[in-house]
């Protein structure tokens, strides 16, 4: 269970960092054995009205697991197949050409030495995704907007010109050679579109959301009194209330375009924690999230130098592999997002826990969600 002293912790210090003008506000949900504690503090804008449980923020990257686990559930069906080519689904992506350097010029190619696969897109290895800065593959990626980026629906074209526009380039590298961000995830969902005959929407409508009663989780809203502005790392407004998320975007972006509340994000967390729910069976659930890195694969990827040395990746979802942090337990897993949200289950804790902000900031250098993490593990008792 919880140390009720040490859990009022997790108020304290979330209180402080809204006092302090780190975060408007912040809603968490902490749970473990049936023991459930949500907590609200602050606003839904900086001077804003005051932060609410069914509130909706934009959980960008958060949306990935949700994705991967609706193309794992066709997978269960026998309708789609781990490792059988994409070719005939996804045409666009067929007969692919590789750089023979990602920082070289786009026309210097050899041929891919096979086709990707479902396995590449939830594994982040199909051979694209975020890249160097500098380099021509990043400058055409931003010019056909493909590029990985901060989630921006309205500046996607509609599934099949962005995956056309994708297609026109080459890899960066070979499919499963290196962990790649992002780009497999919204790859996923055009595939999911595209074999379900639906639009994706519909697809996590089904397969997700009405199996775990995530009635609020959506790619847009028409209840603005309920969405949270969002703020940049800078504190500059990144979107408002009436912006990109309050439309049907042109793109509903599997890897980061989806908006929920703490109490549909738990559903999903407990699901899986417990062994799949009405969504997925535990065997699958368990080879979700297992470390599917290989460590050759993870000296050559990763945000920075050594990344993966305490962590992997499953399929569409991290994975801890070495306790080396108070937060950290070997199999734990989930993701977070760069707009300022967070969720991880533990299975050997038997414990789930969402953190939902509305301020960007890369979530391993962001200290309101290192100290959220660090006042849930020091509550269990």
């Amino acid at each position: 269970m919880f140390s009720k002293t040490r859990l009022a912790r997790l108020h304290d210090v979330m209180s402080r960092h809204v006092e302090s003008g780190a975060i408007p506000g912040a809603v968490t949900m902490v749970s473990r054995r049936g023991e459930v504690h949500v907590d609200v503090v602050g606003a839904q804008a900086y001077d804003g009205a005051p932060l609410r449980r069914d509130s909706l923020f934009r959980i960008s990257s958060m949306t990935k697991p949700i994705t991967a686990v609706a193309a794992l559930t066709l997978v269960e069906e026998c309708v789609l197949r781990l490792d059988d080519p994409l070719d005939d689904v996804l045409p666009e992506l067929a007969d692919r050409r590789v750089l023979r350097d990602v920082a070289g010029p786009l026309d210097d190619t050899v041929p891919a030495r096979r086709p990707i696969t479902l396995r590449d897109l939830l594994t982040f290895r199909m051979g694209f995704g975020m890249l160097p800065e500098s380099s021509p593959l990043q400058a055409a990626a931003m010019e056909r907007s493909v590029a990985v980026g901060p989630p921006n629906p309205a500046e996607y074209p509609a599934p099949d010109e962005w995956l056309r526009r994708l297609g026109e380039l080459p890899l960066a590298y070979q499919p499963g050679e290196r962990w790649l961000y992002h780009t497999g995830a919204d790859v996923l969902g055009v595939l999911l579109e595209r074999v379900c005959g639906k639009p994706l929407d519909d697809v996590l409508g089904e397969r997700v959301f009405g199996r775990l009663d995530m009635r609020d989780t959506g790619f847009y809203t028409s209840d603005v009194d309920r969405l949270v502005t969002a703020y940049g790392p800078d504190d500059s407004v990144f979107d408002e209330p009436s912006g990109q998320w309050s439309k049907r975007p042109p793109f509903l972006s599997g890897g980061g375009g989806l908006l929920s509340t703490v109490d549909d994000l738990s559903a999903f967390a407990h699901a899986l924690l417990g062994g799949g729910g009405e969504v997925l069976s535990r065997r699958m659930v368990e080879l979700m999230t297992t470390d599917q890195l290989t460590p050759e694969q993870k000296a050559l990827s990763g945000f920075f130098p050594g990344y993966f040395d305490n962590r992997g990746w499953g399929f569409g979802v991290g994975v801890v592999t070495r306790r080396d942090g108070i937060a950290r337990t070997p199999g734990q897993f989930g993701w977070d997002g760069g707009l300022g949200t967070s969720w991880w289950a533990d299975p050997k804790e038997e414990l789930t826990a969402v953190l939902l902000t509305q301020r960007a900031g890369f979530p391993d250098q962001n200290p309101v969600v290192s100290d959220f993490w660090t006042t849930v593990y020091q509550a269990v008792v």
